[in-house]
C-alpha cells in the first residue's frame, strides 16, 4: 500500500502563486508516476499534471506554462508550484500515485490518492 497526504491549498487571488505538496509513504518502490488531479463543483476530476519515474511530464493545456510538477526523492516528496493562478483553477486539487509509468487518460485508473487539498483563487 501507498499512503499519500496533500497540504498546501489555501485562499490565493488571482495572479498569486500556491505550492501543493505531496507527502509519500509505504511501497514507494511499486510507484512509477506521480500526478495531480482537481475537481471542481460540478465538474469531472480533470488530470492537471503528470510525471513519471524518467521524468517525462504532462500537462493539462489550461495549465501549461503556469504550473509545475516536481518530485523530490530523497524526501518523498511530490510537489506542484502553481503560479499565475485563476478563478478558473479554483479546485479540490489531489495528489495520485500509479503503478503504471504511462499517463493514463481515466483518472479512475490511478491506484492511489490522497484526501484532497482545497484551492481558491479570488478574482
Amino acid at each position: 500500500q501507498v499512503q499519500l497526504v496533500e497540504s498546501g491549498g489555501g485562499l490565493v487571488q488571482a495572479g498569486g502563486s500556491l505550492r501543493l505538496s505531496c507527502a509519500v509513504s509505504g511501497n514507494i518502490w511499486s510507484i512509477n508516476s506521480f500526478a495531480w488531479h482537481r475537481e471542481a463543483p460540478g465538474k469531472q476530476r480533470e488530470l492537471v499534471a503528470w510525471r513519471n519515474k524518467a521524468d517525462t511530464t504532462k500537462y493539462a493545456d489550461s495549465v501549461k506554462d503556469r504550473f509545475t510538477i516536481t518530485r523530490d526523492n530523497d524526501r518523498n516528496m511530490v510537489y506542484l508550484q502553481m503560479n499565475n493562478l485563476k478563478p478558473e483553477d479554483t479546485a479540490k486539487y489531489y495528489c495520485a500515485a500509479d503503478n503504471y509509468p504511462v499517463c493514463k487518460s481515466n483518472w479512475r485508473g490511478y491506484d492511489y490518492w490522497g484526501q484532497g487539498t482545497q484551492v481558491t483563487v479570488s478574482s
